[in-house]
């Protein structure tokens, strides 16, 4: 699949390599162009997978089978707004957690999510969905936390644009848990909420922490 990824952070740094371990083209566009193109040359450099990154302007966003904004919330849901109906059918793949400075609260109403808020504001075909928010970006890199495969929850209201999202996680080793319509985003982001949380007391885990699911 083509996966363009918005954004040049460590987010980006980590979809971008699983991405790229599970054989897919990626391309990278920041704001500053410069970024993206520092993080191409340096996912060329240490990732070892079949799947190709290049940089670009906002336009790959036209071409792509996946978009992912790897960017905050805010940032996300002007982007959704400002691409309008160059998203409509594709599938559009929001990471953030809606969390206020001191990671004591959400900054969402709870009746509503970032990913509801986001696919509120864009246009009406494009399909949202939720996912890699409960992964941190350098358990993403390794893919595994203790040589156990980290699980990412994938909520939306299409189901065809979450099995797509699951292809791209499988391909990079990581283990798709669905968990259905889009509203269930907000159990997501008030769950990794406490998980951020978590980083920060009683010694934290160094953001290298994740979020299992074990069924019998």
């Amino acid at each position: 699949m083509q996966i363009t990824i918005v954004g040049a952070g460590n987010m980006a740094r980590g979809i971008a390599t699983r991405a790229l371990v599970g054989g897919h083209a990626v391309t990278i566009t920041a704001k500053d162009a410069d970024k993206a193109v520092a993080l191409v040359d340096e996912l060329g450099r240490q990732v070892h997978g079949s799947g190709r990154a290049g940089a670009a302007d906002d336009f790959a966003v036209d071409t792509a089978d996946i978009v992912v904004l790897a960017v905050p919330f805010d940032a996300a849901k002007e982007l959704a707004a400002s691409y309008g109906a160059r998203l409509n059918g594709k599938v559009l793949v929001d990471i953030s957690n809606p969390v206020d400075a001191s990671l004591d609260a959400l900054v969402v109403a709870p009746d509503t999510s970032a990913a509801e808020e986001i696919a509120r504001v864009a246009a009406p075909d494009t399909r949202v969905v939720k996912a890699f928010n409960t992964t941190f970006a350098t358990t993403l890199v390794a893919g595994q936390v203790n040589g156990t495969p980290l699980d990412v929850f994938i909520a939306g209201d299409d189901e065809t644009a979450r099995k797509q999202v699951a292809e791209l996680v499988t391909s990079g080793g990581l283990n798709p848990v669905d968990v259905g319509a889009l509203k269930h985003a907000r159990e997501l982001e008030g769950f990794q909420l406490l998980h951020m949380a978590l980083q920060t007391r009683d010694g934290g885990h160094g953001w290298a922490s994740t979020i299992k699911f074990v069924a019998p």
